[in-house]
C-alpha cells in the first residue's frame, strides 16, 4: 500500500504542471483595407502601426496585421474584404469612403473602424456620429464642411474667382455631398461652379483642358483615393493649363500643386489604433462615437504660385502651416 501511495503521489506531481498549463492566447488579427497603392500611402500605413506601438502592441507577437491595397481600383475592394473575412480577422480598418462601403457590405459581423471618410452619417455608413449603431465606428475626415473654407482661400489668393471647376470621381458616392457643400458655398460667394469628372488617367488628361476651355479660372479637386493616386498627373496638367487648384491633401502641394487645406491625415490614421484597442477589449462599435479631426493644415507652394503669376497674400502665408519656396 505504501509503495502504491508513493507511485500515485509521484504521478500527481508529474501531471500537475500539465494540468495547470494553458495554451498561449491567440494574438488578435487586424485587417487593413486601403483604396490606394502602398507606394503612395506608406506614411499612412506607418501611422496606423505607430498608433498600435504607442498602446503597447508588438507587431507579429501581440498583434498580427494584414494590410490589403486596392491600388486605386475600387472594383478590387470587395475581393480584398473577402480575403480578410477568410482570415477571420478580429477588426477591419477601412480607409476612405469606397473601402468603408465595401467593408460594410461584405464584412458581416466583423467590427469595422473607418478612417478618412467625408461624412459617415450622410454617406449611409452609420446611423449618426454620436451613436453609429451597427458594426462601424471610427474617424470622420469632415471634408464637406471644409468646402466653404477651401473656396474662401481661393478667393483670398486670386481676389476674384468668377467660375470654379470641381474635379470629382463619379464612382465616389461621397462626392455628391462635396458638390452640395461646394455649390452652397459658391452661391454665397457669387461664384459659378462647373463640374468635370474623372475616374482614371485618360479622364484626368481630358478633364483639366475641358475646365479651362469652358472658362474656369480656378479648380477644386475633391478628396478621393483614385485622384490622389494620380496626383502627379493632375498637378502637371494644372500647370500646363495654368489653372490655380485647391487640394484637400498636402501631398499634392509637395508634388507642385498650389495650395491645400484639410485635416492632418497621418494623425487620423494613427488614431485608428485607439478604436482597435477598445474594440479588442470588448467595446461595442455601435456605442463608440465617430471622432472628428482636430488638426487642420494649410500648405502653400509659393514656387508654383510664381509660375502662375500669382502673388500669395501675406495674410495667407502667415496662416500657412507649411510654405514651399
Amino acid at each position: 500500500m505504501r509503495r502504491r501511495d508513493l507511485l500515485l503521489a509521484f504521478g500527481v506531481f508529474l501531471a500537475a504542471p500539465l494540468a495547470g498549463a494553458q495554451a498561449p492566447a491567440r494574438a488578435p488579427r487586424i485587417g487593413y483595407l486601403f483604396s490606394f497603392a502602398r507606394s503612395q500611402g506608406e506614411h499612412l500605413w506607418e501611422a496606423c502601426r505607430q498608433g498600435l506601438r504607442e498602446l503597447g502592441y508588438v507587431e507579429g507577437r501581440t498583434v498580427m496585421l494584414e494590410p490589403r491595397w486596392a491600388d486605386g481600383r475600387h472594383d478590387r475592394l470587395p475581393a480584398l474584404v473577402d480575403e480578410l473575412v477568410a482570415l477571420n480577422v478580429d477588426v477591419i480598418v477601412a480607409a476612405a469612403t469606397p473601402a468603408s462601403q465595401a467593408a460594410k457590405a461584405r464584412a458581416g459581423r466583423i467590427p469595422v473602424v473607418l478612417v478618412a471618410v467625408a461624412d459617415p452619417a450622410r454617406s449611409g455608413l452609420v446611423a449618426s456620429l454620436a451613436r453609429p449603431g451597427g458594426r462601424m465606428t471610427g474617424l470622420s475626415l469632415l471634408t464637406p464642411e471644409l468646402s466653404g473654407k477651401r473656396l474662401e482661400l481661393l478667393v483670398d489668393i486670386l481676389k476674384q474667382v468668377p467660375r470654379v471647376a470641381v474635379l470629382l470621381n463619379p464612382e465616389n458616392q461621397s462626392h455628391d455631398i462635396f458638390l452640395d457643400e461646394t455649390s452652397n458655398a459658391a452661391r454665397r460667394a457669387g461664384v459659378q461652379v462647373q463640374v468635370v469628372r474623372a475616374r482614371n488617367v485618360p479622364d484626368i488628361e481630358r478633364a483639366l483642358p475641358e475646365a479651362g476651355a469652358q472658362g474656369a479660372t480656378a479648380m477644386i479637386v475633391f478628396d478621393d483615393p483614385v485622384l490622389w493616386t494620380h496626383r502627379k498627373i493632375i498637378v502637371a496638367q494644372a500647370a500646363k493649363e495654368r489653372l490655380p487648384v485647391m487640394y484637400g491633401y498636402s501631398e499634392f502641394v509637395e508634388d507642385g500643386g498650389l495650395i491645400s487645406y484639410g485635416p492632418h491625415r497621418p494623425d487620423l490614421y494613427r488614431r485608428t489604433a485607439t478604436y482597435v484597442d477598445r474594440i479588442l477589449k470588448g467595446a461595442n462599435p455601435a456605442e463608440l462615437p465617430i471622432e472628428r479631426p482636430v488638426r487642420f493644415e494649410l500648405h502653400v507652394n509659393v514656387r508654383s504660385a510664381r509660375s502662375l503669376g500669382i502673388a500669395v497674400p501675406q495674410s495667407v502665408l502667415l496662416r500657412a502651416d507649411r510654405v514651399i519656396e
